[in-house]
């Protein structure tokens, strides 16, 4: 009785994660506080306004990572359907009345109370749904009609939805994602190459489309954005002046000069930039340590938890985490073209923060089941 008691006691979660996801939601309320007041006091005579916003945005992300962190995350199973659902009604209503355009692009829905971007709902929403496929075809993975074409087909729908929302960063990362939990699940690699083949021509379609041509030209600007420093190669032309000025030890903590309007919005896309600039080598390397930290872990986590669909969550979280801040890195470092693609808990952005530390707070959960060095 005494042996059957102790078996059911919940496990502890893993405490590095949950460390080191911490650290950086800490290191992005400082960084955000910097970055944005330059513009704050310009804009609303308010230089804590965009902080503000932040820190209700990081408890309302703490409380929702509590809450995933203690709620079972089988359940989700039997969810999937509902939340991806969800998801895609949530994605559909950017071309409703209530959905919104701000800063060029319709992305936004507006609640009256609050506005959210319906697209960070439906990358987490697809990875559990996905998850729950990959579960269930775990036999039929690697066969055509009942592995790949279904598999395409709610990539495609995913994708579709926020690529309808002119977002060709976003798509990309959760097409990425959910190609890698695809290959992981065990498909084909011959399916694979074919796929890829075909994303490939997508992409080209995507960026050479007529009424597109901001696409073709940062592609241009990428090549070398020295070129047009002072037009399409602004964006990657200032953040290199930012990191490089930085140096190893930066200049200190408040005192970048390029987030005086030289690098727009840099407490949002381009706040690794400011990271160099003001915390120099030493700063980003940190960054990019817990990065590598938080990946590693959910990455142990996938590979010890017996459940195949836990193991395919912890696969998908943890590929979104990896795909989308080393593309947000890669564009702030010029080795990627320029897109508007958030660094994960640590840029500003309400809707990016909750939904990520509300991803963490499930892996965390799959780790209490999983079989990890506890000592």
């Amino acid at each position: 009785m005494e042996k059957s008691k102790k078996n059911n006691k919940r496990k502890a979660v893993d405490f590095t994660l949950l460390l080191g996801t911490m650290l950086l939601v800490f290191i992005g309320i400082i960084m955000v506080f910097s970055a944005s007041w330059p513009e704050g006091m310009t804009k609303y005579d308010d230089g804590t306004r965009f902080l503000r916003k932040h820190i209700y945005s990081a408890i309302a992300g703490f409380v929702a990572m509590i809450f995933c962190m203690n709620f079972d995350y089988k359940y989700y199973k039997k969810l999937a359907i509902p939340i991806y659902t969800v998801a895609i009604i949530a994605g559909l209503l950017i071309f409703s009345p209530i959905g919104i355009t701000l800063k060029g692009a319709r992305r936004w829905i507006n609640l009256g109370f609050m506005t959210f971007m319906p697209s960070d709902v439906i990358k987490l929403g697809s990875i559990i749904f996905f998850a729950w496929f990959l579960t269930n075809k775990k036999n039929k993975v690697g066969t055509l009609v009942q592995g790949t074409i279904p598999a395409l087909i709610y990539i495609v729908i995913s994708c579709g939805l926020i690529f309808a929302q002119n977002d060709l960063g976003t798509t990309a990362t959760l097409g990425v994602t959910m190609m890698t939990m695809f290959f992981i699940a065990g498909m084909k690699i011959t399916h694979l190459v074919t796929m890829v083949t075909g994303a490939a021509g997508l992409v080209y379609v995507a960026v050479m489309a007529p009424g597109k041509e901001h696409r073709l030209e940062r592609i241009t600007a990428f090549r070398d954005p020295f070129a047009d420093k002072m037009d399409t190669g602004w964006q990657a032309v200032q953040s290199l002046y930012a990191l490089g000025s930085g140096g190893v030890l930066g200049l200190g903590l408040g005192k970048s000069r390029q987030k005086f309007s030289y690098i727009p919005e840099a407490y949002n896309d381009f706040i690794f930039a400011i990271i160099g600039e003001e915390l120099g080598l030493f700063g980003t390397i940190t960054v990019v340590l817990l990065f590598l930290l938080v990946i590693w872990r959910g990455i142990i986590i996938a590979m010890k938890i017996d459940d195949l669909f836990g193991s395919m969550l912890a696969t998908g979280i943890t590929s979104l985490l990896a795909v989308q801040s080393l593309m947000n890195i890669g564009v702030v470092t010029s080795s990627l073209p320029t897109t508007g693609i958030t660094l994960p808990l640590i840029s500003f952005g309400g809707t990016s923060l909750v939904m990520y530390m509300a991803a963490i707070g499930i892996l965390l959960n799959i780790s209490r089941f999983a079989k990890l060095d506890r000592s």
